[in-house]
């Protein structure tokens, strides 16, 4: 009896929860409520709950949270050092020739740029140059929207700040070639599905009407050699090839990219520019470090609360991975408004469930979350640049959501049984 209350209360809060995120609440409190909620309802023994849900785990967190620091770091001064300007700068000379051509550009140069770079900051900072030019050469205002977000999404498959922040749900899962070859055809899969988006809307871009805005960023753009626009993949070349980590790969990239541009002319010059560069970049992502700090003490309470239903679970969930494959790509817009299938939502219970179970290896689990993970990255109004992009662009919710979700929908049924067959 006790057992089944413990149930029904642990799907009771869950449900509240997934409300509660799919209405816009605030994620950082909604976790730690949760974290509190599920040690009372799993009746974990109080000192234990301290140490092992809201101590060890946020403790445990610090090698990821460094990672995130300095992934929006290096954002932050591929921005202000002027070779994020100058890359997208050189597109705009194409579009007046071949908008459409120009559009595809543009979005391998987002793409290019996050496979690095990371933060809502960093996307603003790149947003405000490229979303005026594509609106200069006439692309609509939901498509230059679409391609922006979905092209960041598409990033993020081979972003390693990102992808420790997905790892905490997924502790044997590492960083390396087993995961690497799958991220780097899922990106491809969803440049793909972007440069399809593209020309299916090709003939609205070339009759589309020029909207000029006026850019946020001064009008002098910065002269930058043009070999330091191979800088924003610089920190994943050394990651895969010389195995480094991706501190000091982020580092070294950093420290290049302030040499190649002048900041380290004088001893003055760099230390304003370094300090400058790592407030904003901070300031940038403050508010998503204490939300993740908040979700490893949830993810812990969960795999306390959960750890006496395991053969309950294994009693209901299909053991074969294609069949889990085949549901989530049906159910995959469940990730939108931080859904049951959003890592950032109330994604994070169900990763704490399938985990909980051992049914399955970590790497398939990863894939099968990840990807509508990404998708609702990729196309959701409530991630934070995607939210900032529709608002920059005076664009109505609705527009958004009908013009991103078929696409996204599709490059996420691909990239699951992508991750079927590599992970």
């Amino acid at each position: 009896m006790t057992s089944a209350i413990t149930g029904i209360l642990l799907v009771l809060t869950f449900v509240i929860f997934i409300i509660y995120a799919m209405k816009g609440g605030n994620l950082t409190v909604g976790f730690f409520v949760m974290a509190v909620l599920w040690t009372v309802i799993g009746q974990v023994p109080f000192n234990q709950a301290i140490k092992e849900i809201f101590t060890e785990p946020v403790l445990n967190y610090g090698k990821t949270a460094a990672y995130i620091i300095f992934g929006s770091w290096f954002g932050r001064v591929l921005v202000d050092t002027g070779i994020a300007g100058s890359i997208s700068r050189k597109t705009e000379i194409v579009g007046k020739k071949s908008p459409v051509l120009a559009t595809v550009l543009i979005a391998l140069v987002i793409a290019l740029i996050f496979t690095s770079s990371y933060g809502v900051g960093s996307a603003i900072a790149v947003g405000v140059i490229l979303l005026p030019i594509m609106f200069s050469i006439g692309v609509p205002k939901n498509i230059a929207v679409t391609i922006f977000t979905l092209s960041i999404g598409a990033a993020m498959y081979v972003n390693n700040v990102l992808f420790v922040q997905f790892q905490v749900f997924f502790p044997k899962v590492e960083w390396g070639i087993h995961y690497q070859r799958f991220g780097f055809v899922a990106m491809a899969i969803q440049m793909v599905i972007v440069v399809l988006f593209i020309l299916f809307n090709a003939k609205k871009i070339r009759n589309g009407k020029p909207v000029i805005v006026k850019s946020e960023q001064s009008d002098t753009v910065q002269e930058v050699s043009k070999w330091t626009y191979i800088l924003p993949v610089l920190p994943v070349l050394l990651s895969i090839f010389a195995k480094w980590d991706a501190v000091p790969a982020l580092l070294l990239s950093i420290v290049i990219a302030f040499f190649a541009t002048g900041h380290m002319k004088t001893y003055t010059k760099f230390v304003t520019s370094m300090n400058e560069t790592a407030k904003h970049a901070i300031s940038d992502i403050a508010g998503l470090l204490i939300m993740l700090f908040v979700l490893t003490m949830f993810q812990a309470a969960a795999i306390h609360a959960m750890s006496g239903f395991t053969d309950f679970f294994q009693a209901v969930l299909p053991s074969s991975k294609l069949v889990l494959i085949i549901i989530v790509a049906i159910i995959a817009p469940l990730s939108y408004f931080r859904g049951p299938l959003m890592l950032y939502g109330a994604g994070a219970a169900t990763a704490a469930i399938l985990v909980g179970t051992g049914m399955f290896d970590q790497y398939f689990l990863y894939g099968l979350l990840v990807v509508p993970s990404m998708m609702g990255i990729s196309a959701c109004i409530t991630q934070s640049w995607n939210l900032w992009s529709v608002q920059y662009a005076e664009l109505d919710t609705k527009t958004f959501l009908l013009t991103g979700l078929p696409w996204a929908w599709i490059a996420t049924v691909l990239n699951l049984f992508a991750a079927y067959f590599l992970l």
